[in-house]
């Protein structure tokens, strides 16, 4: 039988069938497609790494790739590692000695570059490396005469504030401020970092009993800007820090993203502050001086990560309704212009199961139910753990219950961020399927980019669709995988016998921008698996003015035959019919299709055949 094919579905139709699609289940996107996911790598008094001073090169290198291998595997995306505790440097610097968590000697060089080294693990996995820096802590429970004399407390003992043992520098100064600026900038501008990063440490937490706080009197004296409340100047000396900082960044690597993880509790509600929240704890606006709120509400950072260390059972600091509050602060921002900043709650993992801790913090169930809720909170798109150290142990089967389909069973990308980069990418092209077996090979060709760090591909995102499962990127469950590098092959090894699969592949940039799909790559059943006699043949092939498209059916069954372009589309499409065992031929003449690569696909009895046509005019 000779027939011409012709399009029997017409725009209306095609739109009917769109709208009967079926979307994922709201159980199938409780992972989302992107998520924040990381843990903090804490370097002080070698919390997390090293595991103690002095140990060889080697073994600090494989200590660190073995926290990150863990990392992985619990499904995180990203790590925040403290490469600036006190005035000293895991790399090497002209303004700060090494680190002595290293060689256990302040100012002793190791035999390598550890903050290279750490960037360049994390990057060929596809983690983020965010640089984290403690910018006033100097002297912590040590004395100053002990400090390499390169130490800037050994240097500048008059930009010091002393409270007890505790020194820092002190945040009135305007040298301090750039002498700190310059030390963080110094790094921004020779390494690969991808953030930069501040914890809850500014001015001084209040002291215990028997220890006099600091006295900044001279300084406030010296430095006023007008001001006649001593708080006030204390907050807005941050505030200049924190601006300071942005605008650095901004213009110098605009993609670095800029956080801090400020103390969980803003101010406590109260009749002179309404905008607090409901609690009753230490304020960091009054306490330490640490105005959180009005670094989100000015759009100085990108993200905010509050260190809710409490649980939801907690009177005085209830985790439950301190997310919600935190969500609030970042939806209403006068400065971002609709675009929410991030919002990533810090997770205390050591206290889970810890000793000492409350009934709440034992039970196995608590830390994935606050994840639960940052989930079902509008705003929350993520999660930081303290400290990589507990976090590995596996307190109450915690890491364990991350790797489940609940939580990071599943890849994710890394919240976007709109507000750095908003340029559309060029997408994949030419992607192809082979599939051997139980495991299809993937290649496609990488989109020429212009040459700024913003628009160059970094990764790519896998996605893959099973069956009649409907073609999106915007499901979840269907993102297969996120490549580590701009590598422009992948091997899917576990692909569902008998299935036919589809995937799309979209480009990355360093922010995980998402460019739009490439076309769609069809992986039909094994042969072990189609029916026997079930086949698809098509001759010649490359075809120019026409080609015979033989298929052979073992049993009667209702045939459906179309050709699709690279993208999937439908080109044309023969109406559906019974047809009885035997083998078929038909006709077809591809005079009116642009030169290019197409498909024959074959759909029978819940199977799908497709084969590669090449048309060339």
């Amino acid at each position: 039988m000779a027939a011409r094919f012709r399009n029997v579905l017409p725009v209306w139709c095609l739109l009917f069938l769109c709208a009967l699609c079926v979307l994922p289940r709201p159980d199938a996107l409780a992972q989302p497609k992107r998520e924040f996911r990381a843990a903090w790598i804490a370097t002080v008094s070698n919390i997390d790494w090293p595991s103690r001073p002095g140990l060889s090169a080697d073994q600090q290198r494989a200590e660190f790739v073995k926290i990150l291998t863990q990392h992985q595997q619990a499904g995180l995306n990203a790590v925040v590692v403290q490469v600036r505790s006190a005035c000293d440097a895991l790399y090497p610097s002209a303004f700060e000695p090494w680190a002595d968590v290293l060689t256990g000697r302040q100012g002793q060089a190791p035999d390598y570059d550890p903050l290279a080294f750490m960037i360049a693990e994390c990057h060929k996995r596809g983690l983020e490396f965010h640089a984290w820096f403690n910018p006033y802590r100097a002297v912590a429970n040590t004395q100053v005469g002990t400090l390499h004399a390169a130490h800037i407390a050994r240097k500048r003992p008059d930009w010091l504030l002393a409270q007890g043992t505790l020194r820092i520098l002190n945040p009135g100064l305007p040298a301090v401020r750039n002498y700190v600026a310059g030390v963080i900038m110094d790094v921004v501008r020779r390494y690969d970092i991808d953030g930069v990063h501040f914890d809850d440490y500014f001015y001084p937490y209040p002291p215990g009993p028997g220890t006099l706080p600091f006295n900044d009197d001279a300084t406030f004296a010296a430095n006023k800007r007008g001001f006649t409340n001593r708080a006030a100047w204390r907050r807005d000396n941050v505030n200049l820090f924190i601006k300071q900082m942005a605008d650095s960044l901004q213009a110098t690597k605009p993609w670095v993203k800029f956080g801090v993880s400020p103390f969980g509790i803003w101010q406590n509600k109260s009749a002179a502050q309404p905008l607090g929240s409901t609690s009753r704890g230490l304020q960091s606006y009054s306490d330490i001086y640490a105005d959180s709120r009005q670094w989100i509400q000015a759009g100085w950072l990108d993200y905010v990560a509050p260190q809710l260390y409490w649980n939801s059972k907690q009177t005085s600091a209830n985790y439950g309704q301190l997310v919600p509050w935190w969500s609030a602060v970042v939806q209403s921002s006068p400065a971002t212009a609709g675009v929410n900043r991030h919002l990533y709650i810090g997770q205390a993992a050591y206290r889970v199961g810890a000793a000492g801790e409350s009934a709440t913090w034992n039970v196995a169930g608590h830390m994935p139910d606050q994840l639960r809720l940052n989930r079902s909170t509008v705003a929350v798109q993520g999660s930081i753990f303290y400290n990589t150290s507990t976090f590995n142990r596996n307190p109450l089967g915690l890491r364990d219950s991350l790797r489940t389909a609940a939580f990071y069973g599943r890849p994710a990308l890394r919240p976007a961020m709109p507000w750095k980069h908003n340029t559309p990418l060029p997408a994949p092209t030419q992607l192809q399927a082979e599939r051997q077996g139980s495991w299809v090979a993937l290649h496609w060709e990488k989109p020429s980019t212009v040459a700024d760090e913003l628009n160059r591909i970094r990764q790519f995102a896998v996605y893959r669709f099973i069956d009649g499962q409907v073609v999106s990127t915007e499901d979840p469950t269907a993102l297969l995988a996120i490549t580590a590098t701009d590598t422009t092959d992948f091997v899917d090894a576990n692909v569902p016998e008998g299935r036919t699969v589809r995937y799309l592949v979209t480009a990355l940039n360093r922010l995980h921008s998402e460019s739009p799909a490439s076309n769609v790559a069809v992986a039909s059943a094994g042969a072990d698996d189609e029916p026997a006699g079930f086949d698809l043949r098509l001759s010649p092939n490359p075809v120019s003015e026409r080609v015979v498209i033989d298929y052979d059916l073992p049993a009667e069954c209702t045939v459906r035959l179309g050709i699709r372009d690279t993208s999937g589309r439908a080109i044309t499409q023969l109406p559906e019919q019974r047809q009885s065992a035997g083998t078929y031929s038909i006709l077809f003449r591809p005079t009116q299709l642009p030169s290019g690569v197409y498909f024959v696909v074959l759909q029978a009895n819940g199977h799908e055949l497709s084969r590669r046509m090449l048309v060339a005019h």
